[in-house]
């Protein structure tokens, strides 16, 4: 089913203002190295659904997840996790341990691909609504969750010291065990908050 000129509308914002936002990111950030492993995974997505559009379009609530999970990146690209201002500031008004921006996007590595792992298998494979759907569907978050932790790891070895800012670790020796936990609540939250939103969305575009 074609989408409406309304969700084309939609679809052309989201793309132009998430290459507004990258453009921003890229102008004087913190530390460009960082910067570049922060949004790859941003633009090479970008790339990805551009391709596959025609063959297979996602619904529109899918869509903007995937440009607030872009738009989180390129922030965390442009300031880096450990120092993005905002968060910098809560930490200082309400006395907390740490900047709290990396945790946000590990809550959000879970909480989007959620949704676009609901919708490929609904759309795609046998699977229905039901317990199976969410137990692959949590399963895969975490199993991606440990695979960017892994990455992040290999990306230590390979460029050493200059690989603090992209680890975020901010002297926490749990932080990789944290970032999974709280990509598999984020998984889980979104099954549950938005279930009923994604049905909807995705009725718009696919008979599931």
């Amino acid at each position: 089913m074609e989408p409406t000129a309304s969700d084309r509308k939609i679809h052309r914002a989201l793309l132009i203002a998430g290459l507004g936002v990258l453009v921003w990111s890229g102008v004087a950030p913190r530390d460009r190295l960082t910067w570049a492993m922060e949004v790859a995974p941003a633009v090479a997505g970008a790339i990805v659904l551009l391709a596959t559009y025609r063959r297979f379009r996602f619904s529109t609530l899918a869509y903007g997840l995937i440009w607030v999970h872009a738009v989180i990146l390129m922030v965390g690209g442009h300031w880096t996790y450990a120092e993005m201002p905002v968060f910098n500031w809560l930490r200082d008004a309400l006395d907390l341990s740490r900047n709290y921006y990396d945790r946000l996007g590990h809550l959000a590595q879970g909480f989007i691909p959620a949704i676009l792992a609901r919708e490929v298998l609904l759309r795609t494979s046998p699977l229905r609504r039901g317990k199976w759907l969410v137990a692959i569907v949590l399963s895969f978050c975490l199993a991606m969750s440990a695979v960017y932790e892994l990455l992040e790891w290999w990306a230590s070895l390979a460029v050493g010291a200059a690989a603090d800012q992209f680890l975020a670790l901010q002297g926490d020796e749990w932080d990789s065990q944290w970032d999974m936990l709280l990509a598999l609540l984020g998984a889980a939250a979104a099954l549950v908050l938005l279930a009923r939103a994604h049905d909807r969305s995705m009725a718009k575009v696919a008979k599931v």
